[in-house]
């Protein structure tokens, strides 16, 4: 019975595939588009978004650490990505404290801080941010 459904599938399948018209050479995957890293990171400067390094990151996190270490809780890649964030907050808000740091609160969140983070800490993530990851905005 396996036999028979296989041979059936494999047929439909080749009938499908004839019935096509673009032979395999053909049809060729479109490549995604590419942008050289000045490109790209002026695209992500124009969103807000800063391009680190891994120097700064490890700023900001060394920072966060200083803060409280339960803010990274142990990771610097989704601390430095949070901080990355938040910097997009405070280009697209620069006049707006109050809306960065209720931003901050939510973004921050940790195993034991699953509801978000104080006021104080949040204003202290985003001097932290400004300073290390994104001090042009």
């Amino acid at each position: 019975m396996r036999t028979t459904t296989a041979l059936i599938t494999v047929s439909l399948l080749a009938t499908l595939t004839a019935c096509s018209g673009e032979s395999p050479t053909e049809a060729k995957p479109s490549a995604p588009p590419s942008l050289t890293a000045e490109q790209r990171a002026s695209v992500l400067a124009a969103a807000g978004i800063p391009a680190t390094t891994p120097e700064q990151e490890a700023a900001f996190v060394a920072e966060l650490n200083t803060i409280d270490r339960d803010i990274a809780h142990g990771k610097a890649d989704k601390a430095a990505s949070r901080g990355r964030t938040q910097c997009q907050t405070i280009h697209n808000w620069p006049k707006d404290e109050a809306k960065q740091a209720a931003l901050a609160r939510q973004r921050f969140t940790s195993p034991t801080h699953p509801e978000g983070r104080t006021l104080a800490t949040a204003q202290k993530i985003n001097a932290a941010a400004h300073k290390h990851l994104c001090p042009d905005f």
